[in-house]
């Protein structure tokens, strides 16, 4: 890699993302200078470029620390490896809305560093082969008697904190089952989940019915809803424009978001990072309200009259029970410690997922491999990290195979793990702690932009107070 000179004023947050291939070096050129701006400076100055390979984008990433003179110019670098690049702009005096990115301004190049290694494959026939040797191990079939042991365990537990419930009467003991009820309908969500992915009956409308039932009935999440949006997601996973579950919302994940936030949103993405967990505690609710929201208003769902049904039904029931046995403040007190617990643990088990890893643009080109492994995270914890996350602990393999059955996942990890370092990709895996804290990092470094939109953050970090 060639750098050019750079500006010393700082270094942007705004990002482009670029892969680079196994077995080329990148050459970023000097980009041609644009006349000032009026805020009085060079909107083409190039900066050094930060790599992440498959963490989070840190400063510390910077291939040279600045602390004396300037980085050696036209030093070539070799990565023998796919990386993520993330190239950005000075941007010093320059608002955010008229950054603009060195991809977007300098000349950028690839050139080959050592021959195509015989036998290599394009990004669709690699996971081919992949596909290839984990059908031959069997890891695609089904092990419906696990799910309905794991059913059986539920329905049973579940059927104990009623029992405590009725037994308990109007004691405040009784939060305890809301937490223990708020368990177990995460539990219920899960199963949900990987009926909607075909991973538990060979037959279509089993998985169906069994989604609907555990996620609508159970656990008080539209089936219908839960579809179209998870849908999206996997088939373009933190894929700006695209999945969902980076769009602009009340939490920033992109800089560009988070610069365009006002009033009370703007103070809260300033700290959304420190902010998340405590957020989760309303994430149960609003799983419920947007169930609510999309099966009385979108007419064009398949089967809606029996999901709204089911829907209705559970709250009906629910909270007549609550109601009828406990105290008015009491009720309150146990629906909220229940629904705290139920939107803490689901957002606490799907955010170290994909959150923090490489964001493609809109128009980028990823293969199919390369796109589900480089966005996704694993947890490590072994079979009871898989219990207690549902199998989204290993996120990688279950993007690469979205029916495959819970129990098949360890195995699939070790073949996918020693396919990804075969063929150069990372393979991104850490704990579960170690995922929050870079989760909090990666949100707290986007609401940056919502700090000062005529400021860069670096030079706000190093001015001295």
């Amino acid at each position: 890699m060639t750098i050019p000179d750079w500006d010393s004023a700082s270094i942007g947050l705004r990002w482009a993302v670029t892969l680079v291939p196994a077995g080329y070096r990148l050459h970023v050129h000097e980009a041609t200078e644009s006349p000032k701006s009026r805020w009085g400076m060079m909107p083409s100055s190039p900066v050094p470029v930060f790599v992440a390979p498959h963490l989070s984008v840190r400063r510390s990433a910077n291939l040279w620390r600045p602390t004396s003179g300037r980085p050696p110019l036209g030093e070539p670098l070799h990565f023998p490896t796919h990386l993520w690049l993330r190239a950005g702009m000075a941007c010093s005096g320059t608002p955010w809305e008229g950054r603009k990115t060195m991809a977007e301004t300098a000349p950028i190049g690839f050139t080959r560093t050592r021959p195509a290694p015989a036998g290599s494959h394009s990004g669709t026939s690699r996971y081919s082969g992949l596909l290839k040797q984990v059908k031959s191990r069997g890891l695609l079939e089904r092990r419906t008697g696990y799910y309905w042991m794991v059913f059986a365990v539920l329905i049973v537990t579940l059927g104990l904190a009623w029992t405590a419930f009725v037994f308990l009467g109007a004691s405040w003991w009784q939060l305890i089952v809301a937490g223990v009820l708020g368990v177990l309908f995460t539990q219920f969500a899960f199963l949900s989940h990987e009926a909607a992915h075909r991973q538990v009956f060979a037959s279509n409308r089993w998985n169906d019915r069994t989604a609907q039932y555990a996620g609508t009935f159970l656990a008080g999440v539209s089936y219908s809803w839960w579809m179209n949006k998870h849908t999206r997601h996997h088939g373009n996973p933190n894929t700006v424009g695209k999945d969902p579950d980076v769009s602009f919302d009340a939490l920033s994940f992109r800089e560009e978001d988070a610069a365009k936030r006002r009033g009370f949103l703007r103070v809260l993405v300033r700290v959304q990072g420190y902010a998340f967990f405590p957020l989760l505690l309303l994430e149960g609710a609003n799983l419920h309200w947007q169930s609510a929201r999309v099966l009385g208003n979108v007419k064009e769902i398949r089967g809606r009259r029996i999901e709204a049904t089911l829907f209705l039904l559970r709250f009906v029931v629910y909270l007549g029970v609550v109601f009828w046995f406990l105290p008015v403040g009491m009720a309150f007190a146990f629906l909220g410690v229940q629904l705290a617990v139920f939107g803490l643990y689901m957002g606490a088990s799907f955010a170290p997922n994909h959150k923090g890893m490489p964001m493609i643009p809109h128009d980028q080109k990823v293969d199919f491999f390369s796109r589900q492994v480089l966005t996704s995270r694993n947890i490590r914890g072994g079979w009871f990290m898989a219990h207690f996350m549902g199998g989204l602990n290993y996120q990688i393999e279950h993007h690469l195979f979205p029916n495959m059955p819970r129990p098949h996942l360890a195995a699939a990890r070790r073949i996918v793990r020693d396919y990804c370092a075969e063929h150069d990709v990372p393979y991104t895996e850490t704990t579960l702690i170690d995922s929050y804290r870079i989760v909090v990092g990666y949100l707290n470094r986007v609401g940056l932009a919502a700090r000062n939109p005529f400021e860069c953050p670096l030079v706000a970090e190093r001015r001295v107070r």
